[in-house]
């Protein structure tokens, strides 16, 4: 069986199509027993965050595993194979653990070096330990990840590589300021209770704003979080917890809030956040639009009237709002010759015929009125050739409403991107800010504790792949001592006690003496690259029954689980 993972993140796919794709507690359950239902996959996982979605599943096929896996994720997120294929990507033995410690590094994330993705880790560990979906292969696997990401951040600066998510998101909104003197004496709400949301609430309340409000469907857990931020000793925040029906009221309160919740569809709408701009200012709320760069009143002079060539009666069209010289205005309703010289001319003017003689030129001025006249009589007007004009974006009121959505699918409608007055920061917009970000000289570092780690895992793995093995042949050989003492027992009755503990050890250590140096020995040689025929050598050898290999090897499986399953617990 083999390691592998089909996935896609925010390197691979637009933030449009992950937000699509995202997947519900429940559907990750069901794509987890789904999973194990079809037949190359015996072990499945789901690691599910705000910019990944990855199945791990151990497999025996390779091309069997990929299609299947592929499929599923399709058929559980709701885009069609077609579509999410290419954004799809495929990591195999080796190659998937590295991937999976990388990412428990924080060397994938959005953010490089952000630790929120071990609190993911562990939470998909533990759902694939509550529906017995991780066998020994996954739970060695994300323990391992675990272990590797805390090395990493113990170890080295990769937390100075970059922030958590919430951090950076909140460095975004306060536009270049230090993020405690744009927070100071703020007051925020926080819309969902769990990991992302409680994070924010943390580092808010760290940050110094001095009201904290929490939302979330489940009461309780807004409670718990409120009463948490309010007896910390760190802070000196007043927390309190709300309903989600009281959103729109708080809302109008706010001077921050964050949303993160694990909603299908939208948790705040453009028109919500209208109503809570209008209901804090007591003005309506206005929307921004982009507007040329000459529109402070009349158009632009232009150099109609001097255009030389061209076949127009310019004086005609001096007063024609938007009016472009090469473009659609200019020519409707223009007669076929006159169409022809003008498409001739435009043609001239924007140099993309070359004209080295004038056979050619016919040729070029043929080829370009053909098309034009095609064009205008499919949709009813010759398009307009000429570049539009520059836009500039008109000055926008300071923010008195900032929000950060960490959900995805995201929470707050992308139309309030545009309304006066409101300043959104999302997932896609963090995926933009972050693109640039620089890189810490400890990200090496980590990188070599990630390689080291896959090579020592991979070792463990294929020492343990042998050990059934191993343990089915002392078996054997501690069955063949019982039968020969007890052949002994019938040939000399005569035996005392003594006598016949004596013979008994001392055969027990003649086998144990002749078995040590092989099984230690083939257990390193197994260890190695390339190292897993020995088992099938030692079986071979030794004639072992391949059902009491593989019962000691169902055992082994049961009683790592369990343990599993306890520390999860």
């Amino acid at each position: 069986m083999s390691l592998l993972v089909v996935g896609l993140s925010h390197r691979s796919a637009p933030v449009s199509v992950l937000e699509r794709a995202a997947l519900a507690t429940d559907t990750q359950a069901k794509l987890l027993q789904d999973t194990l239902a079809a037949e190359p996959a015996t072990e499945a996982a789901v690691l599910a965050t705000c910019n990944r979605i990855e199945l791990y599943a151990d497999v025996d096929k390779f091309h069997a595993g990929v299609a299947e896996l592929s499929t599923l994720l399709a058929q559980h997120s709701g885009v069609g194979l077609e579509e999410l294929t290419p954004y799809l990507y495929v990591h195999y033995e080796d190659r998937a653990v590295h991937h999976l410690f990388s990412v428990a590094c924080g060397l994938d994330s959005m953010v490089v070096g952000e630790g929120q993705v071990l609190g993911q880790i562990k939470d998909a560990l533990a759902t694939s330990q509550e529906l017995h979906t991780a066998g020994r292969l996954l739970n060695d696997l994300f323990q391992q990840a675990l272990r590797v990401g805390k090395r990493a951040h113990s170890e080295t600066g990769i937390d100075r590589a970059g922030q958590s998510l919430v951090t950076f998101g909140l460095e975004q909104l306060c536009a270049g300021a230090a993020v405690e003197a744009w927070a100071k004496d703020k007051k925020a709400l926080v819309i969902g209770a769990g990991s992302m949301s409680s994070l924010a609430a943390a580092t808010l309340a760290r940050a110094g704003v001095a009201e904290i409000v929490i939302a979330n469907r489940t009461h309780d857990r807004a409670e718990r979080l409120a009463q948490i931020l309010s007896e910390g000793d760190d802070t000196d925040v007043l927390a309190r917890a709300v309903p989600m029906e009281s959103v729109p009221v708080e809302l109008t309160r706010a001077d921050i809030a964050v949303s993160c919740t694990g909603a299908t569809g939208l948790v705040l709408t453009a028109d919500a956040v209208t109503a809570a701009v209008e209901g804090r200012t007591g003005t309506p709320a206005a929307v921004q639009h982009d507007v040329p760069a000459a529109s402070a009143g009349a158009l632009a002079p232009t150099s109609l009237g001097t255009e030389e060539g061209c076949p127009l009666d310019l004086s005609a069209v001096q007063g024609a709002s938007g009016f472009s010289v090469m473009g659609e205005a200019a020519v409707a309703g223009m007669n076929a010759a006159t169409l022809e010289q003008h498409a001739a001319w435009v043609d001239k003017g924007t140099g993309t015929v070359e004209r080295r003689d004038s056979r050619r030129m016919a040729e070029a001025d043929a080829e370009l009125i053909t098309a034009l006249a095609a064009t205008a009589a499919a949709i009813g007007r010759v398009p307009e050739r000429r570049r539009p004009e520059p836009v500039v974006e008109a000055p926008r009121p300071a923010p008195v409403l900032a929000l950060l959505d960490l959900a995805m699918p995201r929470d707050i409608d992308a139309a309030v991107h545009r309304l006066l007055g409101v300043r959104l920061v999302d997932i896609e917009s963090l995926a933009e800010a972050s693109a640039d970000a620089p890189m810490a000289a400890d990200v090496d570092q980590v990188r070599r504790i990630v390689a080291d780690e896959v090579a020592a895992f991979g070792a463990a793995q294929r020492a343990a792949h042998i050990t059934p093995t191993v343990v089915a042949l002392r078996t054997m050989a501690a069955d063949v001592v019982a039968g020969e003492i007890a052949r002994l027992d019938g040939r000399l009755p005569g035996l005392d006690d003594k006598q016949r503990s004596e013979i008994t050890q001392t055969v027990r250590r003649v086998v144990d003496k002749l078995l040590h140096a092989p099984t230690v020995r083939v257990k390193e040689l197994a260890a190695e690259p390339g190292g897993a025929g020995y088992a099938d050598a030692l079986r071979t050898l030794f004639d072992l029954d391949p059902e009491t290999v593989a019962s000691v090897s169902r055992a082994t499986d049961d009683i790592t689980n369990e343990n599993a399953e306890n520390r999860g617990r």
